[in-house]
């Protein structure tokens, strides 16, 4: 019987292991993703927050954060605590988003973003990425440099 249990509590641990996620489950950028499909990335990710582990979304949000954004926000605990904050927790977990490009060129794309958050209210940002220009693994990756303040836009209902 122990040994049942055993054998038992051995494959519980195989399979939970096989399915569970890792940091490594997170998209990270690459040259070949465009600007409007980063932005989509982050969307998605904090939409669904907590869906590949706690805070998952945010910190797949984190990766296409520009170095330089990275530096002004702080460590990505930092980062996780601003996003929870007054001035972005609509965005965790929220219901819907569109995406609107206002320009773009080779260097730089602007986005307005309308999000539905949990609450039913509309909030609107506007959104920046920039193509990085400096060597290395960011090399012509398009990043996040710039998210607004939420413009209150209103109740759905």
């Amino acid at each position: 019987m122990l040994k049942k249990l055993q054998i038992t509590f051995k494959v519980f641990i195989l399979i939970f292991l096989l399915t569970s996620f890792s940091k490594a489950d997170l998209l990270n950028p690459d040259k070949n993703i465009k600007p409007k499909e980063v932005v989509k990335i982050q969307l998605t990710g904090l939409q669904q927050n907590d869906l590949n582990y706690q805070d998952s979304g945010i910190e797949q949000t984190w990766n296409f954060a520009h170095p330089n954004n990275k530096k002004v926000t702080g460590p990505l605990n930092n980062f996780k605590r601003m996003l929870k904050g007054n001035s972005y927790q609509m965005m965790i977990d929220h219901l819907s988003h569109t995406i609107t490009e206002l320009r773009s060129n080779d260097k730089l794309a602007q986005f307005e973003v309308i999000i539905l958050d949990k609450n039913k209210i509309y909030h609107k940002f506007n959104w920046q990425v920039e193509k990085y220009i400096l060597d290395g693994e960011l090399k012509d990756c398009w990043l996040t440099t710039m998210v607004s303040n939420p413009i209150p836009l209103g109740s759905s209902i």
